[in-house]
């Protein structure tokens, strides 16, 4: 989904199409404030249950934070499970991602990736998936949920890009907010921004007076393979959240990028698209590359002809990560 460009104009600049849908994004808030209401009656797990979740609409790191806080979590002995919607796919759940068995279009792309790194249950019903595998898990990392109320949270994480920040500070439709910025802080114990230096300090600017919970920082890097990427020539391709964010780090690797081909976040891949993406790549003669997140929704017979490019994420901080999850280290 490509979001409208006056969602990410600055707070304070007027905007006729921001000030007509504010009424809806009331409406929209309520909605919301309504049903995080009832958060009381949520499922109580039988081990912690952490929310890695975001305020805004789209993506905004949550996955590469799971992965980390999954190794982080692993790495202390403990067992850890992940239940996700699923977003994207067509089965309901309660089911384990199996990714020999299971299309990115049945459990979403997501859930395939961060099987890579633990058990990963797919459902719809968020409850009925934490029951699932509570009794085989130290730790149930809720990817995504900050506005679902069905499964109760011993820590809520929300999870924003720091160069897009919170976009224009409103609320679905007038803005990319499921909430206002201090209603979904209010249930956070913190909010982790994800960026370069130069990022974290615009954001720091513009938001820091709304931050009212411990906030951490952490940057996405490449994961070191062995490539050699300075000098491939390449097209481009992502349906990622932020796709420039992708192509700027393949030119900070001196990847030569002779086409970069945006698409929607989650999008699917059509035949007539992969065909144009292949003889665009023929005749430029070059190679294909995607992200990880891609790679999950390509069929497998194109799989061996695209190049994955692989980043995790670094905590700026990790003794303030390690603060944050003391109740549940200990």
């Amino acid at each position: 989904m490509r979001t409208p460009s006056f969602w990410n104009q600055p707070p304070d600049k007027p905007n006729l199409r921001k000030a007509l849908l504010r009424p809806f994004g009331a409406l929209y808030a309520y909605g919301t404030a309504r049903r995080v209401a009832k958060a009381d009656l949520g499922y109580a797990a039988k081990c912690p249950v952490i929310c890695v979740g975001n305020i805004n609409a789209g993506g905004t790191g949550k996955t590469p934070t799971t992965i980390a806080l999954i190794q982080l979590l692993q790495g202390e002995g403990l067992r850890v499970s992940v239940v996700s919607r699923g977003f994207g796919g067509t089965l309901e759940g309660p089911v384990k991602v199996d990714p020999n068995t299971h299309s990115a279009a049945e459990v979403g792309d997501e859930p395939i990736l961060i099987s890579a790194f633990a058990n990963v249950i797919v459902s719809k019903d968020r409850a009925l998936g934490v029951k699932q595998v509570e009794g085989d898990a130290d730790v149930v990392i809720l990817d995504d949920g900050h506005q679902n109320p069905s499964v109760r949270k011993d820590l809520s994480i929300v999870v924003v890009d720091a160069n897009i920040g919170f976009g224009n500070g409103a609320t679905i439709p007038a803005g990319p907010l499921r909430e206002p910025i201090a209603a979904g802080l209010g249930r956070a114990n913190a909010l982790l921004s994800i960026g370069d230096k130069g990022a974290q300090l615009k954001f720091a600017q513009r938001w820091g007076a709304s931050v009212s919970v411990p906030h951490l920082r952490a940057h996405l890097s490449p994961l070191q393979t062995g490539m050699p990427w300075q000098g491939l020539r390449a097209v481009a391709f992502a349906g990622i959240a932020h796709p420039g964010r992708f192509f700027r780090t393949l030119r900070g690797l001196g990847v030569d990028l002779v086409s970069e081909v945006p698409l929607g976040d989650h999008q699917r891949f059509s035949p007539q698209l992969l065909t144009r993406l292949r003889n665009e790549a023929r005749q430029s003669n070059a190679q294909l590359v995607t992200t990880e997140k891609d790679a999950a929704r390509l069929p497998a017979s194109l799989r061996k002809e695209v190049l994955t490019l692989p980043v995790r994420l670094a905590f700026e901080d990790q003794s303030q990560v390690r603060k944050l999850l003391a109740p549940i280290l200990s």
